[in-house]
């Protein structure tokens, strides 16, 4: 019997060591994820706006519309002079799970960027949206998201319309591109209603002669 309480008392004791390494092992890779992917934000949000200086978190005050999106952050951003536009980072469900992108809009409307943060489809297919040496314009060597770099929030937004799909994933594509007109809506409705920054006639000119030509992708 005490045998026993003994051999009881050493599988306890081994027990709560290894729960607690677990712990501490689990708290070292989740800080170390955590720090990865604000470094993989920080240089897409960098990439979206060459000449931001400033991210100000204006989290609190978007919300999506969009049945399946939510926006997990968004930043109002600015250059040394003056507000360069707005940058929502985005998530919704694809072919294969959850979604994560970063969508920059300038001030003129018009998407500055997006980048594809995470991403579970399937490899070869779906996944060839967050792949840069994948393109859909293989001419002009576009990739997915690259193709909606400068494109006007009037544009439909429709795949195999305006917008050109992944090879052989279209659900892919589609969910994408429903993940990047909700959140660059979002930012076109803010930048709209904020009275910090209003366009300038030049930015309202220049708004207005890009909606009514054809947009490329970058």
């Amino acid at each position: 019997m005490k045998g026993n309480m003994k051999l009881g008392l050493v599988l306890a004791m081994f027990a709560a060591v290894g729960c607690a390494s677990l712990a501490v092992v689990y708290s070292i890779t989740e800080s170390a994820i955590a720090a990865q992917s604000q470094k993989a934000l920080n240089a897409s949000l960098q990439e979206i706006f060459p000449d931001a200086v400033s991210f100000e978190d204006i989290t609190a005050t978007l919300s999506s519309n969009v049945q399946g999106v939510k926006f997990e952050q968004a930043f109002l951003v600015k250059s040394a002079q003056a507000s360069l536009g707005v940058a929502v980072k985005a998530t919704g469900s694809s072919y294969g799970g959850p979604a994560k992108l970063l969508v920059g809009v300038a001030l003129n409307r018009s998407i500055a960027g997006v980048r594809v943060l995470e991403l579970n489809d399937t490899a070869g297919l779906g996944m060839n949206a967050k792949n840069a040496a994948y393109y859909v314009k293989k001419a002009e060597k576009i990739t997915f998201p690259g193709q909606f770099g400068g494109k006007f929030l009037t544009d439909p937004f429709e795949v195999k319309k305006d917008v050109v799909a992944i090879t052989a994933s279209t659900i892919t594509s589609r969910s994408l591109t429903v993940i990047i007109k909700a959140a660059a809506d979002a930012a076109a409705t803010w930048l709209e209603t904020s009275t910090t920054t209003a366009a300038t006639p030049a930015e309202q000119a220049a708004s207005a002669s890009g909606a009514a030509g054809t947009t490329g992708g970058k």
